[in-house]
């Protein structure tokens, strides 16, 4: 108990969490979603791009109890921790880091609501124009949000393949965003 309440101890999961978490970025960062699709290869455009996968694990596993349900909790507070070092790497000190944590909580929250029942309901239009309100927010028309909703439909259907028991084995695997690629653009 004291060594979890001092961060001494190590959770038993975290090679999970590392090998989960390393997959949502991998996917996060697959370059056709940045050259192809031409979402903001900028440290924002990132987060934009971290928040859905990370959104796409979590709509997959929502209802689900026990140890798939711990290890998304988990999952999400490296999540954050990622983003608060994210932010103390570009230079935004200790008293600022609260105040903009607390407004990209809120924008991934945000997002999860919004993705949430446009992926429930398959609707690409609506998913796409979630996504270019989020991504691209000047941007009164963006072509590649089909796209990238199109894939993110195909991301969410591949993870509601996977079985649950695949994730407690640090397994999750996503679409490439090529194979969509000359098909919608």
């Amino acid at each position: 108990m004291f060594k979890k309440l001092f961060g001494l101890g190590r959770n038993a999961n975290q090679p999970i969490i590392d090998a989960l978490y390393g997959d949502i970025v991998a996917a996060a960062r697959q370059p056709e979603l940045y050259a192809a699709w031409q979402v903001p290869d900028t440290p924002l455009g990132r987060f934009e791009m971290l928040s859905l996968h990370m959104f796409l694990f979590l709509h997959r596993v929502k209802g689900e109890e026990g140890q798939v349900r711990d290890l998304a909790q988990d999952l999400t507070d490296r999540f954050f921790a990622e983003v608060d070092d994210s932010l103390r790497a570009l230079g935004i000190g200790d008293m600022g880091i609260p105040k903009r944590m607390k407004k990209l909580a809120r924008m991934f929250y945000g997002r999860t609501a919004s993705y949430g029942g446009a992926v429930d309901a398959g609707d690409v239009t609506a998913l796409g124009e979630a996504l270019r309100r989020n991504v691209m927010p000047e941007s009164a028309d963006w072509p590649q949000s089909e796209a990238l909703a199109r894939y993110t439909l195909e991301a969410s259907e591949a993870l509601n393949r996977q079985p649950v028991e695949d994730f407690l084995q640090g397994r999750l695997a996503f679409p490439t965003a090529s194979a969509r690629e000359e098909k919608d653009i």
